[in-house]
This record gives C-alpha cells, structure tokens and sequence, in this order.
C-alpha cells in the first residue's frame, strides 16, 4: 500500500518540476558545465561506471568526487559491489591463461601502445588529476608521464626478463632459474599518485604476463576510470580480453575481499602504514605475497660546507610540491647549527614567493589539499607542534579562499625526538631541526619508524660514502645533493621498516611479479647425486 500511495504521490508532481531538479542537480556537476567540457574527451559523464572487467557495469554506491581547489562536484561513479568483485576476479584470471601464453615481447608491445595512448591523452589526463587530486598542472602532466615512461621502460625489459644459468656440481646437469608469472596482480593504490603508481605496478606487471585487478582511491575514482578507458581500447583493438586489466572501484569492502582473497597471487597496496598493516596481516594470514609501499617521514641533512644554492630550492620543492602530499616529501629539514638561522631565513623567503592558485593554472605551484579531513589533520599538527615548544616561523593557517588551501609552514625549536616530529602528517609542515655533529644526526635520521627516503647536503666525499654505508640511512632511497622526492623510474622505488619493504618500478623490482623455480636437468646416462653422496 505504500509503495502504491508513493506512486500515487509521484503523479500528482508536476513533470515540468521534476525535469528541472533534474537539470539543475545534473549542472552542479562540473562536468555539465561548459569550461570543463574537456572531459568529455576522457568518455566522462554525470555518472560512470566504475567496474570493468571486458565489460562497463557496476552495482555497488554511487560516490561523488570532488575537486579539492573549490569542493565542487565534478561527477559520480557507479562502485563495485561484492558480486561485481566475484565476476571481475574470475574474468581477469581467465584472461591470465591467454595473456600467459603471449611471448613477453609481444606483451611488451601491447605496453608500448599504452604508453602510446597516454601520450595522445596526456595533457587532457594530467589536467583530470589536477582537477580530481588537486595537484598542480604540471605535477598532473609529470605523473601521467611517469608511467608513459614505465611503458617503455618495461618494452625494453620484456625482452631481458630471466634467470642465469648456473654452474652444476654434476657432470651432464645442467642448472637453471626459470621465472614464471605469479598469475594474478591486485593492486591498490592511493590519492596523491593516482595514475603513476599504477602503472608503475601494471606495466611491469603485464610483461611479466600477469594480469591486473586494480582498486584506485574513491576520491580519485574518475581518474582510475578514464585511466582504464584509455587501457580498454588498447585491449580491445589487439583483440585481446579487457578483464587482462580489470578495475573494481570500491572502497574498504572490496580492499577487504583483495587482501583476503587466495586468488589474488600479488596484492600491492599503496597507502598509510596503518592500513597498510592491517592489508599486510590479512594477506599473510593466507600465506599470499604483498607488496607495501607506506609511511614516509623523511629528512634532509644539510652540513656546514652545503651549496645553500642547492639546499633552498631542493627543501622547498621537497617540502611544498604536491602541497606536501607525496609519501617522499621532506618533514624533517636537520640543519648544522652554524647555518640553520640563515638557512631558515632563506627558505622563509622563499616561502613567501610560492605561487598559491588553482592547481591548473600555469603560473601555480602550489595547490590545495585533497579533503576537508586533510586541512583538519594540518591544523591539529600545527597545534601540537606549538604545545610542544615548536615557534611557527611562517604559515600555520587556512587560506580564506574556496577549497581546501592552507599556508606551507616552517617551524623551529622543536627537539628531534618530539612526538609531532616523529608523526607523518601528510601536509606541508617542516621542521627545521638543529644539530651538532655527524653521527648524531645520522642516527637520528634512523630513528623515525618508517625508512622511506632521505638526503644530505655536503661536498665531504668521506661523509658521502659513509651516509650511503652501513652506519648511514637506512632508508630504501638514500640521496646526496638532490631532494627526497622526485624519484626516476630506472630505480627500485620503496623503503624499510614501517614503510613496507616493497619496491616497485625499476631496476629489479621486476622479481616481485614473478616467481622462480630452480631447475636441474639431467642430460646424460648417469644418476650422480649432489654433494658425492652414494644411495646403493
């Protein structure tokens, strides 16, 4: 009966009413305004599905996102829901048993045309992720570069993936590593770099031969569908299955069903340490293989005999880039006593001289936040860091203007070990530390429970090499004259400890995606067992 009174009910409203919300809440999106038609580009709507697997569906919440520079709609995604999981992991691991089957160079040409693809998108692409993510223009077009970049990258390297060959003990053996695809690749990436993470994982994940299931971050779901566009028509044109790159959209259910799942062969996940380790238990709980990239609180060391002409520019774009949201941004600034109040002033200076607009402005260099939540988090550190003894030299506030802006700040005369010091707050707060001596500050460099990147300044070559030594950092990236951020794609990108201990992207972080069998094959007449023992 109430469903009959509510239909009643809706033929008593005016239809002309009823078009006109209709119209209005659709144009309060800003993909329904003219200035950013240019999404439409990218195969936006007003609302998108955010499951593919082969085919575009999803059953699960429709989630709005918003751009971090004026809290703005810009249109909504259509989630996964637990069933959509269920089909998607099924069609990608059938796709797996196509795609293993393909030489890996041939794979690698299937990557290179992504890459391609990206290229042809990558203006339209990096102004989404300015858009969506909040940072600025050309740190948008820099991250869809970073996996144009992987692309070739890993074209090259599907034709030099292998083992050795290895000397035998036994005569007429021959000794062998054979690598082989580890089947199915989850990944879960995060807010700040949501196009260049995965394809740091996918690229090399596909020449490798396996297949991928991604969940990108909900607030940046319109960049992980358009994304996955691009992919699908690269797919689609090889005739090849579109589950080979799957995505699912979703938010901790389906995180929670990848983690626990014993069909994903490889979870990679990108986010906070404590997430992190809840993701880290559930998989090992199956005794499944992950991939951790966490927690940053990373410092630069600057000695007495530093070029400050390097030091200035390295520690503001280390500490104010991406509006210090990346996992590799400077926190922590260890300045030699002898110059840290004439350093200090310097980068107060130049402080003052950042451009603060919106993010797709040319002449911005510095953005918003990505959420309300992420100014609170900003304010609350700010206060803590003055209640422990810390004097803000400049910054501390929000900027009085639409979105989610607040000042890039310094602050002093806070001892080394203090709690807010010790605590990464994903906002652009420095802490410009004093010290005396080397040893001291390298240990406490160390004493921070994540090991993701750091760097000193210093001409002392002696110095250098024993900062990249045992007793230096021990961090994952270990840099001397260059920021913590800014990593190039050819290295092993990821840190220890509370950081995870995962590495992604270059050098041979290929391994992590594949597993390896040692094989003995005997070739001759004779049964000659390892270390002479004789069973007669």
């Amino acid at each position: 009966m109430l469903g009959l009174r509510r239909d009643v009910a809706s033929l008593l409203v005016p239809p002309r009413r009823v078009g006109w919300r209709a119209a209005a809440a659709m144009y309060s999106l800003l993909v329904s305004q003219p200035r950013y038609a240019w999404l439409r580009e990218l195969g936006l709507q007003e609302e998108n599905p955010g499951v593919y697997n082969g085919r575009w569906g999803g059953g699960g919440q429709v989630v709005t996102t918003y751009c971090p520079a004026n809290n703005e709609p810009i249109a909504s995604v259509r989630q996964a829901s637990l069933e959509d999981y269920e089909e998607t992991v099924k069609k990608a691991r059938e796709a797996w048993k196509v795609w293993a089957d393909i030489p890996a160079p041939k794979r690698g040409e299937v990557v290179r045309q992504i890459g391609d693809a990206l290229r042809q998108k990558i203006k339209v692409l990096g102004s989404l992720v300015s858009l969506e993510m909040g940072k600025i223009f050309v740190e948008g077009v820099g991250e869809v570069q970073e996996y144009v970049d992987v692309c070739d990258y890993a074209v090259g390297l599907s034709r030099m993936i292998g083992g050795p060959i290895l000397p035998s003990e036994r005569s007429g053996h021959a000794l062998i590593e054979q690598w082989n695809p580890v089947g199915l690749v989850g990944i879960i990436t995060a807010f700040n770099f949501p196009v260049a993470v995965f394809g740091w994982n996918s690229a090399i994940a596909m020449i490798c031969g396996n297949t991928c299931l991604w969940k990108g971050a909900p607030t940046t779901s319109l960049i992980s569908v358009a994304v996955t566009k691009i992919i699908a028509e690269v797919l689609e044109d090889n005739k090849l299955p579109g589950a080979i790159c799957s995505l699912v959209c979703g938010g901790e259910d389906i995180g929670t069903a990848m983690a626990r799942d014993e069909r994903m062969d490889l979870l990679s996940f990108t986010g906070s340490t404590k997430v992190g380790k809840q993701v880290a238990l559930m998989v090992q709980e199956r005794f499944g293989r992950s991939l951790l990239e966490l927690g940053g609180n990373n410092a630069i060391i600057v000695f007495e005999d530093a070029d400050l002409n390097l030091v200035i520019p390295s520690a503001l774009f280390a500490a104010v880039g991406t509006a210090g949201q990346r996992c590799t941004t400077v926190r922590r600034l260890f300045l030699h006593e002898n110059i840290h109040d004439e350093v200090v002033e310097k980068l107060a200076k130049a402080y003052a001289q950042v451009r603060i607009g919106d993010p797709w402005d040319s002449d911005t260099l510095y953005g918003p936040l990505h959420t309300k939540e992420a100014v609170k988090m900003f304010l609350d550190a700010v206060e803590q860091a003055k209640q422990q003894g810390g004097s803000v030299v400049c910054g501390g506030k929000v900027i009085n203007r639409p979105g989610n802006y607040v000042e890039p700040t310094i602050v002093t005369s806070l001892p080394h070990n203090a709690p807010i010091v010790h605590t990464e707050t994903f906002a652009p707060i420095l802490y410009a530390l004093k010290f005396k001596e080397e040893e001291e500050v390298f240990a406490w460099n160390n004493e921070v429970k994540q090991g993701l990147s750091s760097s000193i300044f210093t001409k002392d070559l002696g110095r250098i090499f024993r900062w990249l030594g045992p007793k230096g950092s021990d961090c994952g990236i270990v840099n001397v004259n260059i920021p913590t951020s800014g990593a190039e794609i050819g290295g092993a990108f990821g840190g220890e400890k509370h950081t995870g201990g995962g590495r992604e992207s270059g050098s041979d972080s290929w391994k992590l995606y594949m597993r390896r069998s040692t094989c003995t094959i005997n070739y001759s007449k004779d049964l000659p067992l390892a270390q002479g023992i004789k069973f007669q």
